[in-house]
């Protein structure tokens, strides 16, 4: 298991972060963004407090050291059990561990946890409270603006009204209603409109919160344009996965004013020994460059980088040639 290791207060660090999301941000992607930005906070998919308890815990929880700083985020509505969940996930180390109130899919709404816990803060207080209670790290919250038919000029100050007297300082808000019934997830995170007004609302309502906007963020700019706005934090989703080096290539420099913005080649030969090893350990190479694909984006020859892994990685025995084979595309 890794052990935590500080590179910079966790609010410092939430000035840009990573969102979590399913099937995409497992270790080999925040490994993969770790190498482009020191400093953004990379977060995990979720990991229900059940899977934790009664699954293969090592599987679920561990990380590389290189990926500090890293949350761990935590589905559930049983303050018991994700009390038990931060408890065990201790001794692993996380800079954080947060609380999704967000998420609004049909697997999340049966097991009462995400977006549905908009409609209980009481609830979600007493989660909070009971993980605060034996965490060794801050505990977050990741929520909506509002769900359904309530109003979020309502519902989202009386929400964090609450979770703020149980403990909370820090929140990330996606800046869009989730629709619990009728909407996809993906519909989800594009059909409700923005509303980042209200979000800048919360943070002058609650200046002592550290509050990060998510949601509809598509550019590095736009990101400190939103930072410059008075926000204390940008957490960015899918532009962050699919053209990764304009969001976090020059994020260090641009956001934190550290050293100049990466080389995309750089980015891929420091990958190259992580590759190695997970080849060794029985991986495949799929698992790591899937990730990757977007490193060159609208660079000359991203075509034929994104070719040669997405038709090759998979393939029985692929490896650091095939990888090879791919940057060799780039001119």
């Amino acid at each position: 298991m890794a052990q935590s290791v500080t590179y910079m207060n966790e609010n410092k660090a939430a000035r840009l972060s990573v969102a979590p999301m399913m099937d995409w941000t497992d270790r080999n992607c925040r490994l993969f963004h770790r190498m482009i930005s020191r400093n953004a906070l990379l977060y995990t998919e979720m990991v229900t407090a059940p899977a934790i308890l009664h699954g293969p815990r090592g599987r679920l929880l561990d990380y590389d050291p290189q990926e500090h700083p890293v949350a761990l985020q935590l589905g559930g509505s049983d303050p018991g059990e994700l009390a038990e969940a931060t408890r065990i996930a201790r001794d692993w180390g996380y800079d954080e561990i947060n609380l999704n109130c967000g998420c609004p899919s049909d697997r999340v709404q049966s097991g009462c946890f995400g977006a549905v816990l908009m409609k209980t803060p009481d609830l979600v207080a007493r989660c909070v409270e009971a993980m605060i209670a034996v965490s060794g790290a801050e505990v977050t919250v990741k929520c909506r603006i509002g769900v359904d038919d309530q109003v979020p000029e309502e519902v989202l100050p009386a929400f964090l009204r609450v979770i703020r007297e149980a403990g909370i300082r820090r929140v990330t808000i996606h800046a869009r209603k989730a629709w619990l019934q009728g909407l996809s997830p993906k519909d989800n995170r594009e059909i409700p409109p923005l509303d980042y007004p209200l979000v800048r609302a919360m943070k002058a309502e609650f200046p002592d919160l550290h509050i990060s906007i998510n949601g509809g963020v598509g550019s590095l700019d736009q990101a400190v344009d939103l930072l410059a706005s008075g926000l204390d934090g940008v957490m960015v989703g899918r532009a962050a996965y699919h053209e990764p080096m304009n969001i976090l290539g020059a994020a260090d420099a641009r956001i934190w004013a550290q050293g100049d913005p990466v080389d995309p080649f750089a980015v891929a030969e420091a990958m190259r020994p992580h590759i190695a090893v997970h080849l060794a350990q029985g991986g495949r190479l799929h698992q790591v460059t899937r990730h990757m694909l977007g490193l060159f984006h609208g660079r000359p020859g991203a075509r034929g980088w994104r070719r040669v892994l997405s038709e090759g990685a998979t393939r029985p025995g692929a490896g650091l040639a095939l990888y090879d084979q791919a940057l060799a595309e780039l001119t």
